[in-house]
């Protein structure tokens, strides 16, 4: 459904693409995880036909972005990081624009926006400026959905929302997929969200590091991994970084993620904290995929 052959894209001197190459099969959930700067945004902007690359090629469809992008335009839904409707429209004049726009009406599409225009329709003639976050990317998700398109790409539609506008969201990609059979990408910095997708891309400096199904990545992790957990988890990271012992050490929430140089010199590791008076618990716990993401960064 997505196939893009070695995209480069630079401005000036930054190298925001290096060579990506990816594709993405019909009906799947696809993820693009990395952090902020990693090239996320300059390759929605080639696939949504805004960006032409300086090298290599994409295509939707069967749709090349650069010759065929009119084509290509009428049948994506595009929902930019920064949200980019009209403020000074209410929720339904913005929806009946972009229906007309795409030459269709709400009436004529609305099975698809169902379940999400259900949580807007009280706010219906509100103005869009005054809706709240979660409410403003539900609206945005809507209008892109407004004319069926058969590939939704959405660049970090969940950033700065709540935690239960976060989970709505994903159960609404989540129906669209199964009911709908829409291709999806999405991108997220968000590791959580990774694990809720069919197949995930590590990016990284504008650098493919990895792709595969989530549960494949965090097994591919190749260290033998400790969960630490101490009275001071700064002042404990410090130290362990310090240990000639310790490959690797980060903070993962309220507890340390460590790896050794060999796995069985945990013993010397336990004993140098317990010689300094540190109050702490050590275990060993499974890989997830944010795991994997910094040992590939590691490589890098």
């Amino acid at each position: 459904m997505i196939k893009i052959e070695n995209i480069s894209k630079s401005y000036e001197v930054v190298k925001a693409l290096d060579n990506i190459s990816l594709n993405v099969e019909r009906g799947k959930l696809f993820g693009l995880i990395g952090p902020d700067g990693a090239g996320k945004t300059t390759l929605f902007r080639i696939l949504t036909t805004l960006l032409v690359p300086d090298n290599g090629t994409a295509t939707l469809m069967g749709l090349d972005t650069v010759t065929d992008y009119k084509e290509i335009r009428k049948n994506i839904g595009y929902m930019p990081g920064k949200f980019s409707l009209y403020l000074d429209l209410s929720v339904q004049e913005n929806l009946e624009f972009f229906a007309k726009v795409f030459k269709t009406s709400v009436e004529s599409n609305f099975e698809m926006i169902r379940d999400i225009y259900v949580l807007l329709e009280p706010f219906k003639n509100r103005r869009a400026r005054d809706l709240s976050g979660g409410m403003k990317q539900k609206l945005a998700l809507c209008c892109a959905l407004i004319h069926k398109p058969e590939i939704l790409l959405l660049d970090e539609p969940t950033f700065g929302v709540d935690p239960v506008s976060r989970k709505e969201f994903w159960d609404n990609l989540k129906k669209l997929q199964k009911n709908d059979g829409i291709t999806t990408i999405v991108s997220t910095p968000y590791m959580d969200e990774a694990s809720l997708c069919d197949e995930v891309a590590l990016i990284q400096n504008g650098k493919i590091m990895a792709v595969d199904t989530p549960q494949n990545i965090s097994k591919g992790f190749h260290h033998t991994l400790f969960g630490l957990k101490s009275e001071n988890n700064y002042k404990t990271l410090m130290f362990l970084r310090e240990m000639d012992e310790v490959n690797s050490a980060f903070m993962f929430g309220n507890s340390i993620h460590l790896t050794l140089h060999n796995h069985k010199q945990f013993i010397n590791v336990e004993q140098k904290l317990r010689e300094k008076n540190f109050n702490f618990s050590m275990e060993r716990i499974e890989p997830n995929i944010e795991d994997s993401f910094m040992e590939l960064m590691e490589k890098e």
